[in-house]
Order: structure tokens, then C-alpha cells, then sequence
């Protein structure tokens, strides 16, 4: 087991690496190379090798024989089967969510959503995506943290880990509507309505499965 300051270095060195991934700066399909990570990230190798093991435990990394550890491109399948487990257990999750998360958090993310919106329609600006994966790592943390339910919180995080890779890159078009559905999502929660969040949820969900299944067949 990790000592507190090893673990605080691994975390800091895998909310990186990770960053790296969600952002499309370290492409799907790439090597791993230890030693640049840590050249990059201006931190030894031992922090960056236990990052590394973390995110292969996620199978957001697969080893590949003796060349090393890769970074995983999700195919279509996978991508469909990590959606069903989140449809299974993140309405549920956001039942049990609502009225526990703090009100003054989910003030702030529906601040940031409503600003979003806004500024695209007023200026008739691209949406920032950056803000847009953001917020909607907010929001789905601040609902994880509050179900209390430590299993469940961490399959889902690893389930949104593996689909987060491929959606909004896949479907820019949803953008918008990611918003929009946030939103109703977030204020569900804090009006403490399981069951509206629970639905908000699961339509956010089903939107997102058939926008892949619409963009598939236009392909």
C-alpha cells in the first residue's frame, strides 16, 4: 500500500495523465512511454508507474505484451456494453443523489451550464467543449459522492471513464443538448426529486445511445 505523500504524488500524477487522455492530447491506440510522462509531468517515475497501474485497473490502458502498456481505443461494442452498466446504476444513482448534494454546488453548475447556453445563442459561438466535459465531470462526480455507496461509485466512474473517450469526440452535436439535459438533471436534484432525477438520467442516457446508433448508421 501506497504511504500518504507516495499516494498524494500518484493521484496528482494520474488526474494528469488522465486529463491528457479525456482532452485527446494522448490519442487512443498510443504507447506509453514512463519516461516522457515524467519529463512532462516534472515528477519522478515512481508516481507516474503507480498513475499507470491506476489507469490500466480502470482499462483505460492495456498492456500489450512486452512493448508496454497502450492507451485503449474503445470500439463500438464496448462503448454500447459500458453505456447499459451506467443506464443500470447512474439513474438510480441520481435518485439517491437528489436533495443530498449540496445545494450551493449545484448552483454553480447550473450557473456554468446556463452560461454556456446562453453565450452560444447570444453570440452564435461554438460550444466550448473543454467546459462542456468539465462540467459534466462535475456534475456526475458531485452525484457519485453523494450516493454514499462506495462500490457502486467507483463502477460507475470507471464505466463513464471508458465512454467519456468516445462520445462528445464522436458526436459533437450533442454538445448542446449534454447541456440542456445537465441542467434538468441538476435541478432535479436540488429540488430533491429522486424520481425526476432518476428520469432526467435515464433520458440523458437513452439520448446519448441513440445519437452513436444515428451517427453509426449515417456512416
Amino acid at each position: 500500500m501506497l504511504h500518504t505523500p507516495d499516494r498524494r504524488l500518484a493521484l496528482q500524477a494520474y488526474e494528469r495523465i488522465l486529463e491528457l487522455i479525456m482532452a485527446g492530447a494522448a490519442k487512443p491506440g498510443t504507447m506509453v512511454n514512463e519516461r516522457r510522462l515524467a519529463e512532462l509531468l516534472s515528477m519522478s517515475r515512481t508516481p507516474v508507474r503507480d498513475a499507470l497501474v491506476m489507469l490500466e485497473s480502470e482499462r483505460l490502458l492495456v498492456r500489450q505484451g512486452g512493448r508496454g502498456l497502450q492507451i485503449r481505443h474503445m470500439n463500438v461494442e464496448e462503448f454500447m456494453d459500458a453505456l447499459q452498466i451506467r443506464s443500470l446504476l447512474e439513474p438510480e444513482a441520481a435518485r439517491i443523489a437528489a436533495g443530498r448534494v449540496p445545494r450551493s454546488e449545484l448552483a454553480q453548475v447550473e450557473a456554468r451550464l446556463e452560461t454556456i447556453l446562453a453565450t452560444s445563442e447570444a453570440a452564435g459561438d461554438a460550444i466550448d467543449r473543454e467546459e462542456v466535459r468539465s462540467v459534466d465531470e462535475t456534475l456526475h462526480g458531485l452525484i457519485s459522492d453523494a450516493v454514499g455507496n462506495e462500490q457502486m461509485s467507483a463502477i460507475i466512474r470507471t464505466q463513464r471513464r471508458q465512454t467519456q473517450i468516445f462520445d462528445l469526440k464522436t458526436v459533437p452535436e450533442r454538445l448542446e443538448d449534454t447541456c440542456r439535459e445537465h441542467l434538468e438533471i441538476a435541478r432535479a436534484l436540488g429540488s430533491g426529486l429522486g424520481d425526476e432525477a432518476a428520469k432526467a438520467m435515464t433520458l440523458h442516457l437513452e439520448r446519448v445511445r441513440a445519437s452513436i446508433l444515428a451517427r453509426l448508421a449515417r456512416s
